[in-house]
């Protein structure tokens, strides 16, 4: 390696010098305590309130080479499981007659806005018998919340 290289790797020392003190947080993974640095990126969100058994509409962001676009996936939520930053929901939704579910991450970067359609009046927290019902018999009935 010469000089000039050599002086161009930076120490996390002098990277932390540059932006000032890290914030950190802690998080429980399997259990387990561990102390992270804060990233804006992975700021916790807060959308709008639904549950299982509701119509959302998601628009998630997608990267395409230097492009950046705005994908909607419509669906029923069928899960939400996990608690703080590792809270994720499953969306179920029938595409050309093939059911297709997505698990996103609740606080993913990548959502730019979610919209709740309509409330569903369920009575369950999963709605995973929704997988082997087809046509009219998958239907969920709306609730009328205030």
């Amino acid at each position: 390696m010469s000089t000039e290289q050599e002086q161009a790797v930076e120490t996390p020392e002098a990277t932390e010098e540059k932006a000032g003190p890290a914030e950190m947080m802690n998080i429980f993974v399997n259990g387990r305590k561990l102390q992270v640095t804060k990233s804006p990126m992975f700021a916790e969100k807060s959308w709008a309130d639904f549950g299982p058994g509701d119509t959302v509409s998601i628009h998630y962001r997608i990267k395409e080479g230097d492009k950046e676009r705005v994908q909607l996936y419509e669906g029923t939520v069928i899960s939400i499981r996990g608690e703080s930053y590792n809270r994720t929901f499953t969306v179920r939704r029938i595409a050309h007659d093939v059911g297709v579910e997505r698990t996103f991450p609740y606080h993913s970067p990548w959502i730019a806005k979610i919209d709740v359609k309509r409330k569903g009046k369920v009575r369950r927290a999963k709605l995973f018998y929704l997988r082997g019902l087809s046509g009219k018999a998958g239907r969920i009935k709306e609730a009328f919340r205030k």
